[in-house]
């Protein structure tokens, strides 16, 4: 076949493939020119999951008459006339493409009208062939009608799925697009009913309605807030991690408000719950980065939900280090009602203790530590007694106050293995006489392959001989543990789970699995004096509100809560 030039409408047709993917991609584009014209109200009207009929109108500045041809056009936009312009573009919309593309795939009708205008204008596009504009009745603003998506591209049209499949895109995209423009109202309608109406939030306790209805009444409740400013703006809201789900479906992210699905921005959040979160669980968040716009390239994809940042690293580490910033102040406060709701103040200052009691391995054994008189106003109170060798019970002025001593005695000690481990030089002590270790060469192989961070944590390990492994340092904390089982425990994880527990490679894994398997177990009798040691320490270590696996170390039950249990008052 000879090399031609295609035909203007099957250029139009290959150009839409790029933009309008399904139904929800026409109302993304649409909804982001209502936004662009200035709307304060935007209805959007839904039939057949959007393959029948897309109607978007908005209350926005609308087009003049004399402008509705160019509107449909490629390449015509009011949006930039430069390459300055594209290299610092703040409009959702810029490319031009939206409207040609979607006349190209379906039977487009435009109606708009202007404020100085004294009536509207219609304008009709069918199969790409536009016709000539004519007078009509509208408001000032802006409707687009788009009827028979893909009639005259029956190939792509057998890629799109069924009715409630389009039609739940199309809900997720609006409910996205509405968390960020929440000072604009919102109505989607389907089939004649509707699904979503969201009055404009102009304030906070209109915002956080908005929110509910978009992530759940209890989003919200289960998260604090990040405000982190600079030469970059991130704010939002972070679930805690015992708010993390089994999917990544309530994962929001916007950047200079525009709703984007961002691979480096989604790696730096997951890096930041590192710490928090086990397996494959996803946390859930709403994040809003502002960046100059000369320092991001909103122009990478077609459909604008990929960007390029001029210093991806700067950008990553930036947003990674305000999520872990936030994420490690979730520890006991007084403030935190339970576990479900830890810390309701983003950048809070950290807690700076009366006494700092060294951690050491008296901490791993919880030595001799004594209650003082002031410990009652300490968050998690005084120890009373421990409840089937399982939890802690303990009183504080709020009410009565439940710790799981394993999960929260697993997360001071990581902490306290991961600040040495940090320092580069964790306290060592030097074996006598090598521990030697029986255990199957493919086990021990496994081990062997994580010895250098092994050694830095101060384990160091060799083969000795085929079916023996020889320990010559252990770490100082750990000195009093049994630190052959503890190995074997290492030696025993699964291939599939090595690796899974942090991003950041086998030295956290080791130091967390050191500090779960080292960690105090069920059924190991506490004094009082340790009971209290343990609270202290909670109270002054990051991350304490939940274990290495996201699971909370502790809740709370007021003294409100116990009196209407018991019926008090009635």
């Amino acid at each position: 076949m000879p090399i031609r030039i295609l035909p203007s409408n099957l250029i139009d047709q290959i150009a839409a493939g790029e933009v309008i993917e399904r139904p929800a991609s026409v109302v993304k584009e649409l909804f982001e020119n209502a936004l662009d014209a200035g709307a304060h109200r935007i209805d959007i009207d839904i039939e057949g999951g959007g393959l029948g009929l897309i109607r978007v109108r908005d209350d926005g500045v609308g087009i003049p008459a004399e402008e509705l041809p160019l509107a449909v056009q490629r390449h015509a936009t009011s949006k930039i006339a430069s390459v300055e312009d594209l290299e610092a573009v703040a409009s959702l919309g810029f490319r031009g493409e939206a409207l040609p593309s979607i006349g190209s795939v379906a039977r487009l009708r435009l109606l708009s009208r202007t404020a100085a205008a004294t009536s509207a204008a219609e304008l009709r596009v069918e199969g790409g062939e536009a016709q000539a504009p004519r007078p009509a009745a509208h408001q000032v603003g802006t409707t687009v009608e788009v009827r028979d998506l893909f009639f005259n591209v029956p190939a792509r049209r057998k890629f799109v799925r069924t009715e409630a499949t389009e039609y739940g895109h199309i809900l997720r995209c609006v409910e996205r697009m509405a968390l960020s423009a929440p000072a604009v109202a919102i109505r989607l309608r389907h089939n004649g009913r509707d699904t979503l109406d969201l009055a404009a939030a102009h304030d906070a306790t209109a915002l956080a309605a908005r929110i509910a209805q978009v992530a759940g009444d209890d989003f919200l409740p289960r998260a604090v807030p990040i405000n982190s400013d600079g030469a970059l703006q991130l704010h939002g809201w972070l679930c805690l991690p015992t708010a993390a789900r089994a999917s990544s479906d309530l994962q929001y992210w916007f950047v200079n408000g525009r709703a984007v699905r961002d691979r480096l921005l989604g790696n730096a959040v997951r890096v930041g719950y590192r710490d928090v979160l086990y397996g494959g669980r996803h946390p859930a968040y709403i994040l809003d980065l502002r960046i100059d716009p000369r320092l991001v390239d909103v122009n990478a994809h077609p459909a604008k939900w990929e960007l390029r940042f001029r210093d991806s690293r700067a950008v990553h580490d930036y947003v990674f280090h305000a999520v872990e910033r936030v994420l490690s102040q979730t520890r006991p406060r007084h403030s935190a009602p339970a576990a479900a709701v830890m810390s309701r103040t983003a950048g809070a200052t950290r807690d700076s203790p009366a006494a700092e009691l060294p951690f050491s391995t008296a901490a791993v054994t919880f030595g001799a530590a004594v209650a003082e008189p002031e410990a009652v106003s300490q968050p998690l109170g005084v120890a009373l007694a421990q409840l089937h060798g399982l939890y802690i019970l303990a009183q504080n002025a709020q009410g009565l106050i439940v710790v799981d001593m394993h999960a929260a005695h697993e997360r001071v000690l990581y902490e306290a293995m991961k600040a040495q481990h940090a320092d580069g030089q964790p306290a060592v002590q030097q074996l006598l006489t090598p521990l030697v270790i029986a255990a199957p060469d493919h086990q021990i192989d496994a081990l062997l392959a994580d010895a250098v961070d092994l050694a830095r944590v101060g384990l160091t390990v060799e083969r000795l001989a085929p079916g023996q492994l020889a320990v010559r340092t252990v770490p100082a904390m750990l000195a009093a543990t049994d630190v052959a089982g503890l190995l074997r425990d290492l030696m025993q994880i699964p291939d599939d789970q090595r690796g899974a527990h942090h991003l950041d490679g086998a030295a956290h894994r080791v130091l967390g699995t050191l500090a779960c398997r080292s960690a105090i177990h069920a059924h190991r009798r506490l004094t009082l004096p340790e009971m209290d040691a343990l609270l202290r320490q909670m109270e002054r270590t990051d991350r304490a509100s939940q274990c290495n696996h996201g699971r909370p170390t502790w809740t709370r039950v007021t003294l409100a809560e116990l009196d209407q249990l018991f019926l008090r008052g009635r």
